[in-house]
């Protein structure tokens, strides 16, 4: 039996490296399958065909030489894909859509981290996703250095992995930043929790969004 929605919600998953928002992502998407809710999981860059070359192609170590705006122009790419092949069709069928990562991961990377003025990115993300912005946005919040430890130790390695520490810094502060400007559409999570106590804090910011549906 499918949980009635008057309309679909979209929900984004954000957070520096080594959160474990992909695995509370996926406990997420189980737990309101669970309930009866029609949901679609999915991911930026690579949550469709196209995106997932595109990923292929930000993410590679060994591409050095990329410049900033290179990479920007790529994941907005990505992103108009992802929009406008799975997100949107998926929310107006009245589906949840979890994405771990949406635009607010610009802003905290390419905005905060590289150094790219804010009101040049918020202008591509217009043509990109014509302003468009989840209903509910999680944050997983982290000390830098714990974060990268995860990783280093899942095996876990991609091109923005490896930036130094300031950069990864300079990104977490810009997420800080986002909370503090929209608080009614970004709720913040320790994740320094255990993974059970992080899964319940979700469950409960879910579960309050779900009843204004």
């Amino acid at each position: 039996m499918t949980a009635n929605l008057k309309k679909g919600i979209f929900i984004s998953l954000e957070g520096i490296e080594g959160t474990g928002k992909t695995t509370q992502a996926k406990l997420l998407s189980e737990r309101l399958s669970k309930e009866g809710y029609d949901v679609v999981l999915t991911k930026e860059p690579g949550g469709t065909v196209i995106g997932s070359r595109i990923r292929e192609i930000l993410l590679q170590p060994d591409h050095t030489e990329m410049s900033y705006l290179a990479e920007l122009l790529l994941y907005n790419a990505d992103r108009a894909q992802h929009l406008n092949e799975k997100i949107l069709p998926a929310v107006n069928d009245g589906k949840i859509v979890i994405t771990d990562r949406f635009t607010d991961s610009t802003i905290a990377y390419q905005g905060y981290g590289r150094g790219i003025d804010i009101g040049f990115l918020k202008s591509i993300d217009i043509i990109a996703t014509g302003g468009i912005r989840p209903d509910l946005t999680i944050l997983f919040d982290l000390d830098v250095e714990t974060g990268l430890m995860r990783n280093k130790g899942a095996n876990k390695v991609d091109r923005l992995e490896l930036e130094d520490i300031e950069f990864h810094k300079k990104v977490r502060e810009g997420y800080l930043k986002i909370l503090e400007a929209e608080p009614e559409r970004v709720k913040i999570v320790d994740a320094s929790m255990q993974p059970e106590q992080i899964r319940e804090k979700v469950w409960e910011i879910v579960g309050w969004r779900l009843k204004m549906s």
